[in-house]
């Protein structure tokens, strides 16, 4: 009975002193400076030319809690916080039960934040999972309690909530998914979009409609259950035919949300903004998106897929002389696949690669006339592991071509020996010295992009070579100011001189061999077919494996990477290949349309040299064709030239 009585006194002073510390704490929210919710997490996206193009968190939609239709506010409090009205920020019950209930099923599949505390979350830029996030998080809850009525704060949830495709806001979402105001939704449409914000990526009704609907239907029996429907409006609105749109009225662009996630990304990561909106009542974020780019991008991207077609593509196009990326597309349209394939996929690079071989290449002693035999070859590596590479096109001259034609006609055979001849930490070096940080392992496919690698950092990687040069860091923000104009960051634009310019120059030369008709021999150039529809003079390197199909390529003032392929690996037909070279092509030539060349001058280092293209021996009168090609000055080619691997074959035959 005595332990009763000690048990009892100590539960009452321990509830006692918990709410006196709830009181305090409350009231010392209370004294504090009050959060100006309507300002906190928004920021605005600019275009180059200072226009708006995106405002987060919907406040350029917010709408008043009483014009927002009362079947959203009562699905939402009944999915997501029943016991709203009747709690000071936090469920405390609720949090007893779910986390009894993790406990006994060996989960964390039930959750018990309130409104207010997933409120306090949406105020934060990042979504770091530590203890001071978590502290900053209930904090927050207190302080909105404190300073705001029940009634603001879930017209600041609703506001503010992620309901996916980029919508933020219940208002942004109505217009979105239905064409109309938040104010006109019906049971069977509010239920659809309260459901969504659990997970945007999942339930969107325009990505996944069979999801979307079970979760409609959870929300509609929650409010059965809770008795906010009857079981006559419960049936009507499961069966209801929905009308979804899926378009914003204000943004024909459907590719336009790849390039904000990718600033959302990167201003994620910079250490100088502040972790929380709170601190800065709003940001206006400053981007590289050229939006005439970007409007060309995507129209290039749907001229060259069927709709028909489910391969996906990306694109980057970037300032190689600043790493400013002008225009992205992640994929063909964001709406049904948000997944960005341009910063977030990695996929294998093919023939792409080969042009980090070849300076490397350059940078150790070869020309572009110094030859390999074209032939069936087996190369022996590791052990006595072997590896037979073939030719694209099963092709091959069975005779001495010059790193030139090589490059012309995307030799494999003359590839691996380049690579196993320089060795195959040499092209890895090169590759990590203009940025390119995926793994790459030491075999002898790895001349023929086997890796995989993302496609922002090829384009980056690219960039090295366009600029003469420099490794730049791509970007997509080049300032970021507070809403009373002070700069609290400032893009940094110096570049590391990493690459010789005399090589990057004969480099970019020799890229035009791609689709130079003086190359045309026992095979033709990979990219003959488009050279009549090119208006300018590029540096091009295509690429493809049976799952990947890939075109990048530059002048002084662009580069442009695009590849093709399906996201499960499947393999990529002959009739689609096609599509990365068109939407590389009409890109590429969309920026310079109007522009004047943006060549390279030929560097005092540097002589020219009238050659046989095939053979890269020095031209003579009874050769048919001649070509202009550069070398270092003190490199050009001699009357008789050695083959490579035939000095090999001498060097292994007398050892």
């Amino acid at each position: 009975m005595k332990g009763l009585k000690k048990i009892l006194k100590w539960t009452g002073i321990f509830f006692l002193l918990f709410i006196l510390i709830n009181m305090g704490v409350y009231m010392y929210a209370k004294l504090t400076p009050k959060l100006q919710i309507k300002s906190a997490n928004s920021f605005m996206l600019f275009d180059n030319n200072n226009t708006v193009f995106f405002q987060g968190s919907g406040s350029r939609e917010w709408i008043s809690l009483d014009k927002i239709a009362s079947p959203v506010v009562t699905a939402t409090i009944a999915v997501e916080d029943q016991h709203f009205y009747q709690h000071k920020g936090f469920d405390f019950l609720r949090i007893i039960m779910a986390g009894i209930s993790n406990i006994l099923s060996q989960s964390k599949s039930q959750g018990a934040s309130t409104i207010s505390q997933q409120y306090a979350k949406n105020l934060f830029l990042d979504f770091d999972k530590t203890w001071k996030r978590k502290w900053d998080e209930m904090w927050y809850t207190i302080e909105l309690e404190a300073d705001y009525s029940k009634d603001e704060i879930l017209e600041g949830y609703l506001n503010t909530i992620n309901y996916g495709h980029g919508m933020y806001g219940i208002e942004n979402a109505s217009q979105f998914y239905f064409g109309k105001s938040a104010s006109n939704l019906n049971l069977a449409e509010s239920a659809m979009l309260v459901g969504i914000p659990k997970s945007p990526s999942n339930y969107s009704p325009i990505t996944n409609l069979d999801a979307a609907k079970k979760r409609q239907k959870y929300v509609l029996k929650s409010m059965l259950d809770q008795k906010k429907i009857t079981q006559k409006e419960y049936n009507e609105a499961v069966q209801e035919e929905l009308n979804l749109i899926g378009e914003k009225k204000s943004q024909n662009l459907k590719t336009i949300m790849y390039y904000q996630d990718a600033v959302v990304k990167e201003l994620q990561n910079l250490k100088e903004i502040p972790s929380t909106f709170l601190e800065t009542g709003g940001l206006k974020v400053y981007t590289n998106l050229d939006l005439n780019m970007q409007t060309k991008l995507e129209e290039n991207v749907k001229n060259s897929i069927p709709d028909t077609s489910s391969i996906e593509t990306a694109t980057v196009v970037m300032d190689p002389n600043t790493g400013k990326v002008l225009a992205l597309v992640g994929g063909k349209d964001y709406n049904k696949s948000p997944f960005n394939r341009a910063i977030d996929a990695q996929r294998q690079v093919g023939s792409t690669m080969k042009t980090y071989l070849y300076y490397a290449a350059l940078e150790n002693g070869f020309t572009a006339s110094s030859t390999f035999t074209s032939e069936k070859t087996t190369f022996t590596y590791e052990k006595n592991k072997t590896y037979s590479p073939q030719n694209n096109n099963g092709t091959y001259g069975n005779k001495p071509i010059s790193m030139a034609t090589a490059i012309a006609y995307s030799e494999n055979i003359y590839a691996v020996k380049t690579h196993t001849f320089l060795g195959y930490d040499t092209l890895i070096n090169m590759a990590r010295r203009v940025g390119i940080t995926a793994e790459l392992k030491e075999v002898p496919s790895l001349a023929l992009g086997t890796s995989e690698i993302n496609i922002l950092e090829m384009a980056t990687g690219y960039s090295a070579f366009a600029n003469e040069g420099y490794k730049v860091q791509p970007h997509f923000i080049d300032r970021i100011e507070d809403h009373e104009g002070n700069i609290l960051y400032q893009a940094n634009y110096e570049k590391e001189l990493v690459l010789n310019p005399n090589l990057t120059f004969i480099l970019s030369n020799l890229l035009t061999a791609t689709y130079d008709s003086a190359y045309i021999d026992y095979n033709y150039p990979t990219a003959i077919n488009i050279a009549s529809k090119m208006t300018h003079k590029y540096a091009l390197k295509s690429g493809t494996t049976n799952t990947d199909s890939w075109y990048i390529g530059y002048n002084h003032d662009v580069v442009t990477a695009t590849w093709c392929g399906y996201d499960q690996n499947q393999e990529v037909v002959l009739s689609e290949y096609k599509y990365a070279r068109d939407i590389w092509l009409q890109t590429m030539e969309g920026y310079m349309e109007g522009k004047e060349e943006a060549w390279y001058e030929k560097p005092d280092g540097v002589s020219a040299v009238l050659v046989e293209p095939i053979s890269g021996r020095l031209a003579t009168e009874q050769d048919e064709k001649k070509k202009m090609v550069y070398f270092l000055k003190g490199t050009e080619p001699l009357d008789t030239t050695s083959v490579f691997d035939e000095l090999l074959e001498k060097q292994e035959a007398t050892e």
